[in-house]
């Protein structure tokens, strides 16, 4: 309401009233104009009604949402669905134009500031994350195998002739295709094996860019949030080749945000290296609905270059995700977080050591994996002699309970994708010693959430025991519920899942 319409109110109920509704009014508009004018990641989260407040100032910005207003054109920000428009904000043109996705757009002032407000918020939050000397970031509305790709293709344009992209080793199918669908080879770089841990073999690397040529070579891509018993690549080493040799550095960084470690990687990388660009999930640091990105480097001309890669306008709808999700936690709420998540880390590998040597398995030792944890499955497969499938029948038990995340890895599986055959897809190497579980402290996971899932996994892991398997190799059950549940009896599914939430209330209290 503005100022006249508070001075009409005032002749028709108490000014006195009006008056404490007026200055209500102004400390919102004093937040929101403070924001508008630094356009800083406010500290403190805001509430609701000031976040709908601004997202309501913004849409009526919009061409679509002017009174009167007549489209003659094709894209007119029309949405038939009064629903769809409400779960919008009614801010329906999307980001960008069609030779860049930050450009500003003239029928949508509103969309155009929420993007650019987004892109700085979420600059701030990767420095207050850790990598303090970011210069630009840009969130784009696709997830991170496409961001990827993006800013493989922007590099496309500038190593002309280059077709190599050297790649560390990582077991996740968007990491590895997002080279193919680029249009480059990937080059594929064995882990070495270091205690538990898999590690980067940089001297194959640097003997790949010498084979190579580095003129040959689009960039290197290394990774940092990754499946345990692999660690983060050896970035600041790799960082310094680069360096040396002249060759792009790119980095998958999808969930690592939200780890200290693997953003002080980056950080101490660039420092003393070359890194053009890292690439993180919303979804993953930030916990918004799946959709977007954010591409961040220390060269603003490349990040900008990356935008006007992008053909076309896009959907806003992940910086809208993002920018009321960052709004709402607040810089502080954001940091209490990713303590907390530090904090279920520790909880959570305190809990699988002691559920894993009950069972006579162990807790891996790769320390220098910060979100990942894994246990071994040794005994569970020699006395079982089983295969991959046998194995990752634990995984199945684990799903059936609502335990989803955990994965059962054997060393003896393959994978083909698009004609490149992996040993050992999974476990990040050809032939990892055993097989194994794993499980991630990420962000938002609960300390009542780890005694869940320990209680599940103790639970799965005893009907591995020798007194329950068959010579077949299938596992015997000792209460009908889980015959039920094999069986697939629906009633059966009903039974257990009440069971488990009783479960469930019991570790709560």
């Amino acid at each position: 309401m503005f100022a006249g319409s508070f001075e009409a109110c005032g002749k028709i109920i108490p000014v006195s009233y009006v008056q404490q509704a007026q200055n209500a009014r102004k400390s919102r508009e004093n937040q929101i104009r403070t924001f508008l004018e630094h356009r800083k990641w406010p500290s403190e989260g805001w509430d609701d009604i000031s976040i709908e407040l601004l997202l309501q100032e913004l849409s009526v910005m919009d061409s679509n949402n002017f009174p009167g207003n007549v489209g003659a054109g094709e894209r007119e920000g029309r949405v038939i669905s009064s629903l769809v428009s409400r779960r919008h904000f009614r801010l329906s043109h999307g980001i960008g134009r069609s030779g860049d996705i930050a450009a500003v757009q003239p029928k949508a002032a509103g969309s155009s500031l929420l993007m650019k407000l987004t892109n700085c918020m979420a600059l701030d939050a990767i420095k207050m994350a850790g990598v303090k000397s970011a210069k630009a970031c840009l969130v784009l509305p696709v997830a991170t195998g496409m961001s990827l790709v993006m800013t493989l293709l922007t590099l496309k344009q500038q190593r002309l002739g280059a077709k190599y992209v050297i790649w560390p080793r990582i077991d996740q199918k968007s990491c590895f295709k997002c080279i193919l669908t680029a249009g480059f080879e990937p080059v594929i770089i064995e882990n070495v094996l270091e205690g538990d841990e898999l590690r980067t073999d940089l001297a194959a690397v640097e003997k790949k860019i010498k084979d190579l040529g580095s003129e040959n070579i689009v960039c290197i891509m290394t990774t940092t949030s990754c499946f345990a018993p692999r660690t983060p690549d050896r970035l600041e080493e790799v960082a310094k080749l680069c360096k040396e040799q002249d060759v792009p550095h790119i980095v998958n960084n999808a969930y690592g945000v939200q780890s200290s470690k693997c953003m002080h990687l980056i950080q101490q990388a660039a420092r003393i290296g070359r890194v053009d660009a890292f690439v993180q999930s919303t979804d993953k640091n930030f916990m918004v609905p799946v959709g977007g990105a954010i591409v961040a480097g220390f060269d603003e001309k490349f990040i900008d270059a990356v935008s006007k890669t992008y053909p076309g306008r896009a959907s806003a709808t992940p910086s809208i995700d993002l920018f009321i999700t960052l709004l709402s936690l607040g810089s502080a709420g954001y940091q209490q977080l990713l303590q907390q998540r530090k904090e279920v880390y520790s909880y959570l590998s305190d809990g699988l050591s002691r559920v894993a040597t009950t069972h006579g398995e162990r807790l891996l030792s790769t320390k220098g994996n910060p979100i990942s944890l894994a246990i071994s499955l040794e005994k569970v497969t020699k006395g079982l002699e089983l295969n991959a499938a046998g194995v990752t029948q634990l995984g199945s038990m684990l799903f059936t309970r609502c335990v989803s995340g955990a994965r059962v890895v054997s060393p003896d599986s393959t994978k083909e994708i698009n004609g490149y055959v992996f040993t050992g897809w999974g476990a990040h190497a050809q032939h990892y010693r055993c097989a194994y579980l794993t499980a991630a402290a990420a962000i938002g996971m609960t300390k009542a959430d780890v005694d869940t899932f320990l209680k599940r996994l103790d639970k799965c892991l005893s009907k591995f025991s020798a007194k329950e398997v068959t010579v077949s190799g299938s596992i015997e059950s000792d209460d009908q519920d889980e015959q039920e549940l094999r069986d697939g009896n629906e009633n059966g599914l009903q039974k257990i899942a009440g069971n488990e939430a009783t479960d469930n209330s019991a570790v709560n209290r």
